[in-house]
């Protein structure tokens, strides 16, 4: 079952892997990397800044901050307890996929890209949902991010697939628990 399982997710990659083209590879680099995504992230302060002022917005960037951390951590711990190969750094794999000048080093299971793009934008459409109707649109940060490192052959689909599941987890825990402090310390201010 699960030799089946590893067997379609590597056929799955190969497949979408080999969907890209020349034309389109300095797009999904551009797209994979996080500085890429600046701009986004100053308007997300702005917004936060904005919607709460500045106490509530310093300890709204502060809990990112902890999630950020959190995840990442969690990740890592993750990607070194399962020790799974990156498919651009397997042997068997390497004849099957486009090569890139990208080289990512460490494991595969499960994408920290996913996981982490994830559990901010779903812990940021929960904070401003209300007040910013079009910030579902942010869940296409996470999709793009996702996808672009099984264009790159840096992660398998399930390693996305995981790192997605594992993302709206961590987002919805932190949400709930944003809200527990949140009414702690600004009911008493």
């Amino acid at each position: 079952m699960i030799d089946t399982i590893i067997n379609k997710d590597q056929e799955l990659l190969i497949f979408l892997n080999n969907l890209g083209s020349e034309q389109w590879d300095g797009f999904w680099l551009t797209i994979t990397n996080q500085f890429s995504w600046t701009p986004l992230f100053v308007f997300i302060l702005y917004l936060i800044f904005k919607e709460f002022g500045w106490k509530k917005g310093i300890f709204t960037v502060l809990f990112l901050v902890v999630l950020i951390a959190f995840s990442d951590q969690f990740t890592n711990f993750i990607k070194n307890a399962t020790e799974r190969i990156r498919p651009c750094n397997s042997e068997d794999l390497k004849g099957y996929l486009r090569t890139f000048s990208y080289r990512a080093r460490g494991y595969s299971f499960w994408s920290g890209h996913a996981s982490l793009s994830t559990s901010v934008t779903v812990f940021l459409i929960l904070i401003l949902k209300n007040s910013y109707k079009k910030i579902f649109f942010l869940v296409l940060f996470p999709l793009f991010f996702g996808y672009s490192r099984m264009y790159l052959g840096v992660h398998f689909p399930i390693d996305v697939f995981s790192g997605y599941v594992s993302g709206l987890v961590f987002g919805l825990l932190f949400y709930k628990l944003y809200r527990l402090l949140e009414y702690r310390v600004f009911t008493k201010l």
